[in-house]
């Protein structure tokens, strides 16, 4: 089994994904430490890459994000958790991260 392959900094994008729905969430960004946590806890844990440091998800708001399945891509660098969440994701109470339609000016 191969290794994954964490970017310079030592993270590796995460997308999160509802396994009963199939909804994408949110995107975040793990470190050997919160992919061990995830594991070992049931719970998604990030590293926060503005503040620097270990995040669990629901931690403040109560809204958890429960893990079922985790896996990888064909190239090693990036992860599809597969979970079940306990109230909106998004830090603004949205379902998800993905409510804003791009537009030209973007």
């Amino acid at each position: 089994m191969s290794k994954l392959n964490y970017n310079d900094k030592g993270l590796i994008p995460a997308i999160i994904q509802d396994i009963d729905t199939g909804e994408v969430l949110m995107l975040g960004y793990m470190n050997k430490e919160s992919l061990r946590l995830t594991l070992s806890t049931g719970d998604a844990w990030f590293f926060s890459r503005s503040r620097q440091e270990l995040w669990h998800k629901g931690e403040t708001s109560g809204n958890f994000i429960k893990v079922v399945e985790i896996r990888k891509d064909c190239e090693d660098n990036s992860l599809l958790v597969k979970a079940r969440p306990m109230g909106p994701v998004c830090h603004t109470g949205n379902r998800n991260c993905f409510f804003q339609t791009l537009d030209g000016d973007d």
